[in-house]
């Protein structure tokens, strides 16, 4: 497995301990550090989308939860959600990530840790914040 996935799998896994454990966001990078074994590469990517997501989690949910027809945010199973977390933040604010990437790695995710529908319903989401809050 690459770094980079692995450090994904540890951001989605704090993100959801996050959300029933809510942290600052300084407190919650440094938990984050003290509490993975990681190599330094991958720490430093998953602190990066952690702090990322935390940071414009707002704006991050605002827009999962436009473009999540007929789910309200409070609804989406809380894997799925951490995991659109993640994507939406790689698409949006990490511009050395191709979207292609993003979108795989989500759905992917998706796939190993959510429910049988979670890759579908990642992507259809994902595919539609990357069209339209790309484009401009």
């Amino acid at each position: 497995m690459g770094a980079r996935r692995r450090a994904r799998e540890l951001a989605v896994q704090f993100l959801y301990q996050m959300e029933a454990n809510p942290l600052e966001p300084h407190e919650a990078v440094e938990s984050f550090h003290q509490s993975v074994s990681a190599s330094k590469q991958v720490k430093e990517f998953a602190a990066r989308i952690v702090a990322g997501v935390q940071h414009h989690r707002e704006e991050i949910d605002r827009l999962i939860g436009k473009y999540s027809a007929h789910w309200r945010l409070e609804r989406i199973d809380r894997v799925d959600k951490n995991i659109l977390r993640m994507g939406v933040f790689e698409l949006l604010y990490c511009d050395d990530i191709p979207v292609k990437v993003a979108l795989n790695e989500a759905i992917d995710l998706g796939k190993e840790f959510g429910t049988e529908e979670s890759g579908a319903f990642i992507n259809g989401i994902l595919d539609r914040i990357s069209k339209m809050e790309r484009s401009g």
